[in-house]
């Protein structure tokens, strides 16, 4: 975790388990760093993240390890979390990914 980034960055299961314990309401990124999909949407993600007020999360599943817990299945998701648990989801198109049209709707979207 790195708290002077605009969001928190997690690549261990423990730390995603503290922040989200830590904060009622988070939305969360999923993403691998060797996805291109990923890479082309990880500085949309970042750009809304500034300035919004809201706890934003960076979560690098290089391994997919941490994403079945969530049903994550594509590179890059987004996920909404409430006290912990899941309560919206924006997941990504295979072999398309997520435009900055779809996360500024889903930002809105979330309370």
């Amino acid at each position: 975790m790195n708290t002077k980034d605009k969001c928190d960055r997690v690549d261990q299961q423990q730390d995603l388990e503290k922040i989200l314990a830590a904060k009622g309401r988070v939305i969360a990124l999923w993403y691998a760093s060797w996805c291109p999909f990923c890479k082309k949407f990880l500085p949309i993600f970042e750009k809304h993240a500034e300035g919004e007020g809201r706890n934003f999360l960076l979560v690098r599943d290089d391994q997919d390890s941490m994403g079945g817990q969530y049903a994550v299945e594509v590179f890059p998701t987004v996920l909404f979390f409430e006290n912990g648990a899941v309560s919206k989801r924006l997941d990504g198109v295979p072999g398309v990914g997520l435009t900055e049209e779809q996360l500024v709707d889903f930002i809105a979207a979330c309370p």
